[in-house]
């Protein structure tokens, strides 16, 4: 086998990331310290065609060398939105008929593998990498998602843990699609 080249990848130019259909997903960051996982919480968002990244409390926002570090450029090209509290994000998501799910270790959670959706818009929230996601924030979502987990650590890194998640929502929205069809 050989290795494609850059040129031979077929990417989306960034005027064409901004047109292109987006799957009906935000990604809202709660408290997230580290600008490296921004960085590729935004690339993993360009990957997979996310509609926005919603940044919140003490999350930095673009433009910043270290966030880029990561993004390599997905800052620019996958839309984001700052608010000072979490909460007020999950409003003006609500506010659009989201769907509002934490990813957390919590009681009466769904297993990432047993998650079913729908054709609905979805936000899912993913918190600090000490203290996870606020209670508060957690006491205003629709239902809690868990990656199931089973070695000897009780958390994932949270760029990790959204590509997991995202993964799984972006494949499932293309199962259903060619269900249609």
């Amino acid at each position: 086998m050989r290795k494609l080249k850059i040129t031979e990848l077929k990417r989306l130019t960034q005027p064409e990331f901004k047109q292109a259909k987006k799957i009906p997903l935000i990604i809202v960051l709660d408290n997230v310290r580290s600008r490296h996982n921004i960085g590729a919480v935004f690339r993993t968002s360009d990957a997979f065609l996310v509609e926005a990244v919603y940044l919140c409390g003490i999350t930095a926002t673009p433009p910043h060398a270290e966030i880029h570090k990561t993004a390599l450029g997905a800052e620019d090209s996958v839309g984001w939105k700052y608010f000072g509290r979490t909460l007020d994000a999950i409003e003006e998501l609500k506010r659009q008929n989201y769907h509002i799910a934490a990813v957390e270790q919590a009681e009466n959670s769904i297993s990432l593998e047993n998650l079913v959706l729908t054709n609905e818009k979805y936000a899912i929230i993913f918190g600090n990498e000490v203290k996870g996601i606020d209670q508060e924030v957690m006491n205003r979502c629709d239902f809690c998602i868990e990656i199931p987990q089973f070695g000897t650590k009780h958390s994932l890194n949270v760029s990790v843990a959204a590509g997991i998640v995202v993964w799984e929502i972006f494949k499932e929205g293309h199962q259903r699609a060619a269900a249609l069809i």
